[in-house]
Formats: C-alpha cells, sequence, structure tokens
C-alpha cells in the first residue's frame, strides 16, 4: 500500500505540454489535484543545467517525466540532475519516466571501437538515483537488460490498433499492415494480429549506411491500405521511399504509424509532398509548429496510458494490463470515436 497521500510529478523542458496533460489525467482518475511540483530547471550562462526544487518532497514517490529528445544531452542532463536533486532531498522513490528513450538506437556495437550508448545511458540514470523506468515502444526491447532496476515498457501498438479500427472501420478488410524493414517485423506483426489484418514487409538492402540500394516488397499488396508501422521516424527519407514503393506495387492507399516523431531535418517537408494520404504519431516528443501545421501528420495523445501506468506503478497494481486493448478502450473513450 502506498505511504503517501498521493503520487508527486515533477517536469523537465523537454516535453512540458505531455507532463502538464498526464498531471490533468490523474487528477481526472484521483478526484484531488495532481500539479506538478513547483521547481525551476534552467541554465547558467555557461549552459550548465541547473534544479532547484521549491517543495518538500521528503519521503514521496517520485515520477520524473523528460523525453530525452533532442537535444538529447540537454534533456539526458536535466533528467539526471533533477534525480540527483530529488535523492539529496530525501524523496522515497525516484521514477523516471521517459515517454521517447533516447540513444535507444545505439543498442549494439554495429563494427569495430564504437560504442554502447545505451547502456552507458542506462548507467548514468542508476547512478544518479533513479530507481525504476517507465518509457514507451523502446527500440530494442533488449535494453531493458541493460538495467538492474524494473523498467516498464509501454507499447503504442493497442492504441494504434484503436485508432486503425476507428479510421478504417468501413474497410478494414482492405488494410494490411506493413514492416518497413526485416528488423520491425515483430512490431507489425503484434498490430497486424490485434486488428486481424495481412501483414507485408518492405525489404531493404543497403550499399552503405544512409544510401538505399533498393527495395523490394514481401507480399501481395494490390489494391489494399497499407499501414506502414514503426517505432522511429527520423529524417523519414526511408519512410516516403517505402511508401513510393507501395504504390508502385499496386496498393491503393499508405498511412504509416509511427511512435515516436524525431522528424528531423527535411522530414516534414517530405512527408508533406510524399504519397503517404496520413501519418500518424504520438506526443512522446513534443511536436514543434511545423509539424501540428503539416495537413498529412495526426498527433495521437499518449497522456492517458502514462497517466494511467504511473498509478498502476504507484499502487502496486500491474503496468502490463495497460498491453490489452479492453483495458485502453475506457482510458480513451470518445479519442477515437465510435
Amino acid at each position: 500500500m502506498p505511504t503517501t497521500p498521493e503520487p508527486k510529478l515533477i517536469t523537465g523542458n523537454a516535453n512540458k505540454p505531455l507532463s502538464q496533460a498526464i498531471a490533468r489525467r490523474m487528477s481526472m482518475h484521483r478526484g484531488v489535484n495532481v500539479g506538478l511540483v513547483d521547481a525551476r530547471v534552467e541554465r547558467f550562462n555557461d549552459q550548465e543545467v541547473f534544479v532547484e526544487v521549491y517543495e518538500n518532497v521528503r519521503g514521496e514517490d517520485m515520477f520524473i517525466i523528460q523525453s530525452t529528445s533532442n537535444p538529447a544531452n540537454d534533456n539526458l542532463m536535466e533528467l539526471l540532475i533533477m534525480s540527483d536533486a530529488l535523492r539529496r532531498s530525501s524523496a522515497k522513490r525516484i521514477t523516471a519516466v521517459i515517454p521517447y528513450f533516447g540513444y535507444a538506437r545505439q543498442d549494439r556495437r554495429s563494427k569495430a571501437r564504437t560504442p554502447i550508448s545505451a547502456k552507458l545511458v542506462a548507467n548514468m540514470l542508476v547512478g544518479a538515483g533513479i530507481e525504476r523506468i517507465l518509457t514507451m515502444d523502446l527500440h530494442a526491447t533488449q535494453i531493458q537488460g541493460f538495467f538492474d532496476i524494473p523498467v516498464d515498457n509501454l507499447y503504442a501498438a493497442p492504441v494504434f490498433a484503436l485508432d486503425i479500427k476507428s479510421q478504417f472501420k468501413d474497410t478494414i478488410d482492405d488494410v494490411m499492415i506493413v514492416s518497413p524493414d526485416v528488423g520491425g517485423v515483430a512490431r507489425a506483426r503484434e498490430l497486424a494480429k490485434r486488428i486481424e489484418a495481412p501483414l507485408s514487409i518492405v525489404d531493404k538492402r543497403r550499399e552503405k549506411a544512409g544510401e538505399i540500394a533498393e527495395m523490394t516488397v514481401i507480399g501481395d499488396v494490390s489494391g489494399k491500405k497499407c499501414v506502414i508501422v514503426d517505432d522511429i521516424c527520423d529524417t523519414a527519407g526511408t519512410l516516403c521511399k517505402a511508401a513510393q514503393v507501395l504504390m508502385d506495387n499496386g496498393a491503393s492507399e499508405v498511412h504509416a504509424y509511427i511512435t515516436h516523431g524525431v522528424l528531423s531535418g527535411p522530414a516534414v517537408e517530405r512527408i508533406t509532398k510524399s504519397v503517404m494520404k496520413s501519418l500518424v504519431i504520438t506526443d512522446t516528443i513534443q511536436p514543434t509548429p511545423e509539424i501540428k501545421a503539416a495537413p498529412n501528420i495526426r498527433i495521437i495523445p499518449t497522456a492517458q496510458i502514462f497517466a494511467q501506468a504511473i498509478l498502476n506503478i504507484w499502487n502496486g497494481t500491474s503496468v502490463s494490463s495497460l498491453f490489452e486493448t479492453e483495458t485502453l478502450e475506457p482510458i480513451y473513450e470518445g479519442q477515437f470515436g465510435s
């Protein structure tokens, strides 16, 4: 049983709108105000990060909400220093809620004399006093093994399934789920299973890093409404090319559901000009004004699932229950229409 009256939330600067939305959602659940702890997280003139917590947190169950997205290093340092400030203020337990876990793509040595940066980040988080991690769609699920503390990895697939069933409710039989590469097949298969749709794969071969030599579609996509599923979209080059290849192979429409919309560099312009009818992302990374203004990009909120996960952790109840569509439907009631 929890020993504190309410869970306490604190946020860095990475994605304040999501943090505020989580706090509002938790307030609705609890029937009392669950606000963000009053603190300042700012920079000195030389860009050193400074944190000051204005409220008493002694003996409290603290949840730091901070994506380690662009600028990744600044946001990571904010998270580490906030944890240190809370630990030195005698917080009972510190949980890092990291909607987008940066450095996750560096999860192995891809060639000689390269780092495993995801493991280094894991060591830093634990060293800063963090006792539990809550995140969403880790790029590689084995990163959970880099930690010797509990890691709860939420999935966007159940939320995407609800949205797809709503958006394509009259033509769901024409939907085909597509993995943009062989490595993402497990993720795509999971979503395909949830909506009882067939699965296709785009096999890409690279001549050298950053250049795709050719793409081959495995499976018959003729006349299908193809939905590409992936965890991260960065510059969108591969995604847009995959969409074009699917259309060239007879797809009637191409849509994409991506958990983390990094969307750096020319990504938004590429997506706007591409053959994709829509790109659906979540708000694990705070969307820029350009992303919000893009006519074919839509954003699904994650505050509902994170708020419930935080409450479950605080209460000591199951987080894995949130992997089920039946659990999420009432949480997202009204979000995706009838």
